[in-house]
């Protein structure tokens, strides 16, 4: 397999500060709206990056539930090796890609738990599906078979059965407080725009970096 002639070069959207506002968020809702448009089968799809005791980078693919000032948020299994990564070094790097829109945007910055309430409130949406799955799967641990999943989930359905399922002690979220946020436009030639937004004392300081 070659894949050193797999490219494509990205026209038609250009990333100026003129017309981007100063305000990462405000930038970050209107890339979200656009993404959510575009077609992509899982616009907040992100990968989290962390890195382990030793310093050992890790990633995977989460989903981002929530995007405000206060930070950009996903859930997961509070014993998970994630979770582990991240009690260890509560700090992360998050990317969002949109290949339909030749856009990609990098958030670098302290991750704090959030509160049991927030917890409580999205577990309530998730499907009964994945909030039973939330129980049964050890996440991030070894099992024998897929059977013994297929059996811990048919005893957690039936502890539940005709119950509204509870949010376990485990589960929970997390949320980025970014310090760095990178918007990325794709553009002709590998000639990409890129505006790199800061925290400073008061705001955002913005500035452009070569492609």
């Amino acid at each position: 397999m070659s894949l050193a002639k797999v490219r494509r070069d990205y026209t038609g959207r250009v990333l100026l500060e003129s017309r981007s506002s100063a305000d990462p968020f405000a930038l970050f809702a209107n890339w979200m709206r656009a993404a959510l448009k575009s077609g992509n089968l899982e616009p907040n799809a992100m990968t989290l990056a962390t890195a382990d005791r030793r310093g050992r980078p890790r990633a995977r693919m989460v989903l981002l539930k929530d995007a405000t000032r206060a930070g950009f948020t996903f859930y997961t299994n509070l014993t998970s090796a994630k979770a582990r990564e991240l009690a260890a070094h509560p700090d992360a790097s998050l990317v969002l890609f949109w290949a339909e829109l030749s856009r990609q945007v990098r958030i670098e910055g302290k991750v704090v738990p959030v509160s049991a309430a927030e917890a409580d409130a999205y577990f309530a949406l998730r499907p009964r599906g994945a909030q039973i799955g939330a129980w049964a799967s050890p996440q991030s641990r070894s099992i024998a078979t897929r059977a013994t999943l297929e059996a811990r989930i048919a005893r957690v359905e039936k502890r539940f059965a005709g119950q509204t399922v509870p949010r376990p002690p485990h589960w929970g979220g997390y949320r980025v407080v970014p310090r760095v946020i990178e918007f990325w436009q794709g553009r002709r030639s590998r000639l990409h725009d890129r505006l790199v937004y800061t925290r400073a004392a008061r705001g955002w300081k913005r500035v452009r970096l070569a492609p």
